[in-house]
């Protein structure tokens, strides 16, 4: 990511760091193992992965700041950037999470999805004056949680895509098609404006935006702390600390992602806010890889899918002789019970998710290089 002429090292690392922790769970769809559950590591697996649709989203809203358009050249590209990524969604990632066309009258509307929405929305709203996209992001993000009190029983589809998601129900398109939606466009439309104006706090100068995000992130984990340790407004799910123990620790961390609630968010966006500074100042090898993914991290998304996909067939084939037909149901919102005998151990899950991000590496710097190089329009869109 740049501002001007100069590359935000911390925001490439960061990136490329959810990009790989979003494998750990897109590898787990495929190995059966539930998402989270009392027993800690099983619970860890799912909980670190967290961090990723918060951070991807909210730099995706700061990358539209910094990308040094006119509002009207932005606009155009949010919009249209926005609408392939739907396309995107609904056809080839569609295809790469179930190998089977049967299933595209079972659609899922998730991530590519959300984020695609909700660039469509920024394109109006990036031409308002920043400090009001802040702020309508920020009243997005702490007040949303009352929407369930005003809406009443009835849960319309609009209302589904709009807030409820997978609490909504899948939504009955007609001719036997229907949409399931994982990501609802509140809050995360909230988290994408406040990101563009928290472009502002990245351009200026170092000392002071260091500051700023230690002093942003470290009070948004305050306040989760805060407001989580006496169950005080955030999150529909209560913290029981009766439990006493780990199980006490699971249930202050067991905040809600679907809708991701005011608690889930504190919790994951404010340490990544704080972490800026520090990174900022990385150096290394393992930095230089991550940050190669960071790069380019829709390039990524695109291929780790197929990828996780075809080295869980492979699995299959040498744990059971054949191709278990699991991996060719809906993943990952409806695949139905996972076969008696199919769910991977942990250590095959972290071997496999290894496995696939080191294939992805040299994929990932020869685009990173190619966009470095060269100024094709096309190359905006991956």
């Amino acid at each position: 990511m740049t501002t001007g002429q100069t590359r935000l090292a911390s925001v490439d690392l960061l990136r490329g760091a959810v990009m790989v922790l979003m494998a750990i769970d897109h590898v787990r769809v495929f190995a059966g193992v539930p998402p989270g559950g009392p027993e800690p590591a099983v619970f860890f697996t799912r909980w670190i992965t967290h961090f990723c649709a918060p951070t991807f989203i909210f730099l995706a809203g700061a990358s539209a700041f910094l990308a040094a358009r006119s509002p009207r050249e932005l606009s155009r590209l949010l919009l249209t950037r926005g609408l392939w990524l739907v396309l995107l969604e609904l056809t080839l990632i569609h295809l790469a999470w179930t190998f089977n066309p049967a299933w595209t009258h079972d659609q899922m509307a998730g991530v590519i999805w959300v984020i695609g929405w909700c660039m469509v929305l920024m394109a109006a709203l990036a031409r308002l004056p920043l400090k009001v996209v802040g702020a309508i992001g920020v009243v997005i993000i702490a007040g949303h949680n009352l929407l369930p009190a005003l809406s009443g029983d009835a849960v319309s589809p609009w209302l589904t895509i709009l807030y409820f998601g997978p609490a909504g129900g899948p939504i009955d398109l007609g001719g036997g098609w229907t949409l399931s939606v994982l990501y609802s466009l509140v809050p995360w439309i909230g988290v994408m404006a406040a990101g563009f104006a928290f472009g502002r706090v990245l351009r200026l100068e170092p000392a002071r935006r260091d500051r700023l995000c230690l002093a942003l992130g470290l009070g948004a984990i305050a306040l989760f702390i805060v407001l989580r340790a006496f169950n005080l407004y955030g999150d529909p799910r209560p913290y029981d600390a009766q439990q006493g123990g780990a199980s006490a620790l699971l249930s202050f961390l067991g905040t809600t992602k679907y809708p991701a609630s005011l608690q889930f968010l504190l919790m994951t966006l404010g340490p990544v806010i704080a972490l800026i500074p520090v990174l900022e100042r990385a150096r290394g090898a393992l930095a230089h890889v991550i940050s190669v993914y960071g790069r380019v991290p829709f390039f990524y998304y695109l291929l780790h899918i197929p990828l996780i996909h075809v080295l869980a067939l492979l699995v299959s084939k040498y744990r059971e002789g054949s191709v278990n037909a699991w991996l060719f149901d809906n993943h990952p919102m409806n695949p139905g019970p996972v076969p008696d005998g199919y769910m991977w151990s942990l250590g095959l899950l972290y071997l496999v998710f290894a496995i696939a991000v080191a294939l992805l590496y040299l994929p990932c710097r020869w685009f990173a290089d190619l966009k470095s190089r060269r100024r094709d329009g096309w190359l905006r869109y991956l």
